[in-house]
């Protein structure tokens, strides 16, 4: 069985004091939920102090992005060999930084080899706007979005990467797709890795959903056979509420 991995996305939530604080409040009650990866993503400034708190324990750490360059005159921007020895995860094409940044399919796929190649693990967000969804468009648009990421990636370095297809409309909205819905749509993109690659990789590969995850919903997202776990924004900025979540996957999993 794929391991369910559940990703707190903490977005621009938390100062440095603060992110240590929560780790270290939630990382007791997480040492006995080991039946699921557990990540969380603070900001860029926190790293440092979030990664010290959790050493030795089996709560992973995450970036929430990455340059695709190693080094140069890119204001604002952080790279791969920042980031190694700090994190194991790092998010890639959130619909944020594609909306706000102007990050493309294109600039995904270069990130995520340069996340490859400093050994960290790529959490690569794909999904549609809301006018894309209501005109049908959405398994092809995704499926777009997932051709493009994976140009160039050799199979052997895909056990590395964690697919989440979160839906732009149901992002901080309080929307949701339904859990079937959510299903219909990542066995697609599972299909199309297939297509990419060979059924076993594609079995293989863990496909998160995000999108106004909560604990009252995640059991209906967790119980649906191809999705592997959440990649969680508000709800995972609250101890009690990301606890809860990673429980909850782990039940609906029936690990």
């Amino acid at each position: 069985m794929r391991i369910p991995i559940i990703a707190g996305n903490w977005k621009m939530y938390k100062t440095p004091q603060e992110a240590v604080a929560f780790v270290n409040a939630i990382k007791g009650p997480l040492a006995d939920l080991s039946a699921a990866e557990r990540v969380v993503c603070p900001p860029y400034v926190a790293l440092p102090g979030v990664a010290q708190a959790l050493e030795g324990t089996e709560i992973a750490v995450g970036a929430q992005d990455l340059h695709w360059e190693d080094e140069g005159a890119y204001t604002s921007q952080v790279s791969g060999p920042m980031l190694k020895g700090l994190v194991k995860y790092v998010i890639i094409g959130h619909s944020e930084t594609r909306e706000y940044q102007g990050v493309t399919n294109e600039m995904v796929n270069k990130k995520a080899k340069a996340a490859l190649h400093h050994g960290l693990h790529p959490i690569i967000a794909v999904g549609e706007s809301l006018a894309i969804n209501e005109a049908g468009n959405t398994q092809s648009f995704v499926e777009t979005q997932i051709r493009a990421a994976f140009d160039g990636i050799p199979a052997s370095d895909l056990e590395r990467i964690v697919i989440a297809y979160e839906p732009i409309w149901a992002i901080g909205t309080g929307k949701s797709a339904s859990g079937e819905q959510a299903n219909a749509i990542i066995g697609n993109i599972r299909a199309t890795i297939a297509d990419l690659y060979d059924d076993a990789v594609a079995g293989a590969m863990r496909i998160q959903y995000g999108g106004s995850v909560k604990p009252n919903n995640m059991i209906e997202f967790m119980s649906q056979p191809h999705i592997d776990g959440a990649l969680v924004g508000g709800a995972a900025l609250k101890e009690d509420s990301f606890v809860e979540l990673v429980r909850l996957a782990i039940e609906a999993k029936g690990l």
